[in-house]
């Protein structure tokens, strides 16, 4: 009998601190940066972000994005016999102990299942995605939470309004299980690290200092191109991988980074925007959240539904990038 993974429980957490881009705007004019509502939403379709309070930590927002998915697939935290966690913006300098440990400390998970982070950047949800359904159809692991969280508001240079405006912080998270049901249909991951330069943060750690810059950097002209580019294709190899053609897809859940990216990716396919979940607008990019924050907005809301099949994607800073076709 084939073994799948298959979707049994979503969650997602906002901060509580939404700032619109009026607000934002005010902001940075006592910096003597000038932007506008209308500057932002053109060129980005973001309104709004959350934004984390000094002492809410990445584990924290994945904390509360996990015990709503576990509580929405039935089960308690001991369940889980393997959690991932993609991140770019990890608890602790350096990245250990890994916040994927942090997040198995909280929530009380006493059964030894290992835990991991991944860092692929806005891919990194899809990436998590893919080892935890290579896990699960080995028959290694049963109950895998997989989660997205970040805290980018700390990594934002507020002197650069090309930068600053786009980016939020939340989490999400999902439970995949085996099943004897198709879930997961097709993953497909790349990288390039020649593209590296174009979306960063290329400071690094000497001597227990920061050696140049600590904040994001990101070449959008370059992004934007590379973006369309590889989604479309990378969405098509997953559909081929599973012989779905793209008219059956009921719902496309890209990575909500820049409006004009994702309807881009949408016609390519051939898909109407109505089948397109859209959460950039209130959320801003939330980098490895963004797909389980509009995943778990569209499950709650009723839009989608069981056997529904959707497409998933992400494109991110290594240069990384990746999809994941899926049966709920």
């Amino acid at each position: 009998m084939t073994t799948y993974s298959k979707i049994v429980g979503t969650g997602s957490y906002l901060p509580a601190k939404r700032v619109t881009n009026n607000e934002l705007a005010a902001q940075l004019a006592e910096q003597g940066i000038e932007t506008s509502d209308e500057w932002i939403v053109t060129r980005s379709g973001i309104s709004a972000r959350h934004y984390a309070e000094p002492e809410q930590l990445s584990s924290d927002l994945a904390l509360a994005a996990a015990q709503r998915a576990l509580e929405a697939a039935g089960m308690q935290a001991n369940d889980i016999d393997l959690i991932i966690l993609a991140t770019s913006t990890p608890d602790h300098l350096g990245g250990f102990p890994s916040t994927a440990c942090v997040v198995q400390r909280k929530l009380g998970i006493t059964n030894g299942a290992p835990a991991m982070d991944v860092q692929a950047v806005c891919s990194g949800f899809v990436y998590a995605m893919s080892v935890a359904d290579s896990f699960i159809k080995t028959g290694a692991h049963k109950n895998v939470l997989v989660i997205g969280a970040e805290v980018f508001s700390r990594i934002l240079d507020f002197k650069d309004r090309t930068t600053c405006v786009l980016f939020g912080d939340g989490a999400g998270a999902i439970v995949m299980s085996a099943s004897n049901e198709p879930g997961v249909l097709a993953t497909k991951l790349h990288a390039d690290g020649s593209h590296g330069h174009i979306l960063c943060v290329p400071g690094s750690v000497d001597n227990g200092a920061v050696a140049g810059s600590a904040y994001l950097y990101m070449d959008g002209p370059a992004v934007f191109k590379l973006a369309v580019s590889v989604l479309d294709k990378v969405a098509r190899e997953a559909l081929a991988a599973a012989a779905v053609d793209a008219s059956e897809i009921d719902w496309l859940i890209p990575h909500q980074a820049n409006i004009r990216i994702m309807q881009g990716t949408a016609k390519k396919l051939g898909l109407p925007l109505e089948k397109m979940v859209v959460t950039v607008g209130d959320h801003g990019n939330t980098s490895a959240a963004s797909i389980p924050l509009a995943l778990d907005q569209a499950v709650r809301d009723g839009r989608i539904k069981p056997g529904h099949t959707i497409m998933m994607e992400g494109v991110g800073g290594g240069f990384t990038w990746g999809a994941v076709l899926a049966r709920m």
